[in-house]
C-alpha cells in the first residue's frame, strides 16, 4: 500500500521517522504547504526531542533521498489538487479541519485523518472498539486524540468490569506550537472554533497554563457511554516538550479494591494484541516516558481505591511518538 502524508508537523514528522523503522508501512509521497523544501528535510532529520536520524534526507528536485528511501514532496493547499493515482491511503496529520465531502471523493482506498471529528465513517483507538471497523465501508477514519488513546482503554477496561458512575480527569499536557514562548495577545484557533483564548497567549515557558480539553468529547465518539455528562474534564499546559500525564478519579457500582484492579491491569498487559496498556510500579518521572510506544500506562504507584468505589489513576503517554504508533498501527490493523 502506498501512502501519502498530508503534512510533517510534530505528528506526521513521528509518523514519517517510525514509518521509516517499519517494513509494512510505505510513504511515498509528503504533501506539505511550506515550500521550502530543504526545511522540510532539516526539520526531519534534526529534532530536539528525539535526536538526529542516522540516515539524514536531501531534498533535491521535489524529491526527499536517503540511503534506502525516496519519498515525493508535494507542495498543494488542498488534498482535492494532489494526483492520487499512485497513491492507495492518505494519512492526513495536517491537524487542520477538511471538506468531508472533498476527502470522500478522493480516489483512495482508505484516510486516516490524526484528529477526532463526529463527521468521519468511524474513529478507532485501540483498545476501545477496534472491533467495530468495517474495511468495506469506512473510508475516512479518525484516529481520535492523543489523549483519547491513552484513556480510554483503560476506561473501559474499569467500565467493562466495575461500571462507571461518574468522575473527573485532568490531562497535565506538553506545550504546543501554538503557544508562545513570552506573553503576547490572545491566541485563535480557527479548527477548534476558538476566537481569543487569553491563557495560551501568557508565556508558555514560564507558567502552567489551565484549559479546557475535548479529551471526553472524543471518547464519546468511540464510547458513547463516555461522555461530558459521566466525566468531567479540564487541562493544564506545563512547559515540557513531550510526555503527557493523566490524573484520573472515578466512581464505580461495583466494588473493588487496590489489589484487585492492578491484578486486573496486568492480566490485560499479558494478553494484548497491541502495544497499548503498560503497568509501572519504579520511580520514573515523564521523560524516561519519551519514545514510548504503550499509550497507557498505568503507574502503581499512584493509583488507589478509597471506600471500595473510588478508583484514583495517573496515566502517562507519550503524546507524540505514542500517538503516532497507534496511528500506523490502526493503518495496519485496517490492512490486514
Amino acid at each position: 500500500m502506498k501512502i501519502l502524508l498530508n503534512g510533517v508537523g510534530r505528528i506526521g514528522k513521528a509518523i514519517l521517522r517510525l514509518a521509516l523503522e517499519d517494513e509494512q508501512i510505505a510513504i511515498v509521497a509528503i504533501n506539505e504547504i511550506n515550500p521550502n523544501q530543504k526545511s522540510i528535510a532539516y526539520s526531519i532529520n534534526y529534532d530536539s526531542t528525539y535526536g538526529t536520524l542516522h540516515d539524514k534526507f536531501v531534498a533535491k528536485e521535489s524529491v526527499l533521498k536517503n540511503s534506502t528511501t525516496s519519498i515525493a514532496i508535494l507542495n498543494h493547499s488542498s488534498l482535492s489538487d494532489v494526483d492520487m493515482r499512485e497513491i492507495d491511503i492518505v494519512i492526513d496529520a495536517s491537524g487542520s479541519s477538511v471538506d468531508m465531502d472533498m476527502l470522500r471523493g478522493l480516489d483512495v482506498r482508505y484516510i486516516f485523518l490524526t484528529h477526532p471529528s463526529r463527521d468521519v465513517d468511524i474513529s478507532i483507538v485501540l483498545g476501545a472498539n477496534e472491533s467495530d471497523l468495517d474495511k468495506n465501508s469506512h473510508k475516512i477514519i479518525s484516529t481520535s486524540s492523543c489523549n483519547a488513546t491513552a484513556l480510554l482503554p483503560i476506561l473501559k477496561l474499569i467500565d467493562d468490569n466495575y461500571h462507571i458512575k461518574c468522575g473527573d480527569i485532568v490531562t497535565i499536557h506538553p506545550l504546543l506550537n501554538h503557544q508562545r514562548v513570552l506573553d503576547s495577545g490572545c491566541i485563535g484557533n480557527t479548527d477548534r472554533g476558538v476566537e481569543c483564548n487569553l491563557e495560551f497567549g501568557r508565556s508558555a515557558t514560564q507558567n502552567i497554563i489551565p484549559s479546557q480539553t475535548t479529551t471526553i468529547e472524543a471518547c464519546s465518539h468511540i464510547l458513547p457511554q463516555i461522555d461530558a455528562t459521566v466525566i468531567s474534564s479540564n487541562s493544564l499546559r506545563v512547559p515540557t516538550p513531550t510526555v503527557g500525564a493523566i490524573a484520573v478519579t472515578l466512581f464505580v457500582e461495583k466494588s473493588t479494591t487496590k489489589d484487585k484492579l492492578l491484578k486486573l491491569c496486568q492480566g490485560y498487559e499479558e494478553n494484548q494484541k497491541y502495544d497499548i496498556l503498560l503497568n509501572n510500579d519504579e520511580a520514573l518521572v515523564s521523560s524516561d516516558f519519551q519514545s514510548q510506544r504503550y499509550t497507557t500506562i498505568i503507574d502503581h504507584r499512584f493509583s488507589e481505591v478509597i471506600q471500595d468505589n473510588m478508583i484514583k489513576l495517573l496515566i502517562w503517554y507519550d503524546n507524540e511518538w505514542g500517538y503516532a504508533s497507534k496511528v500506523l498501527d490502526i493503518v495496519k490493523f485496517t490492512l490486514k
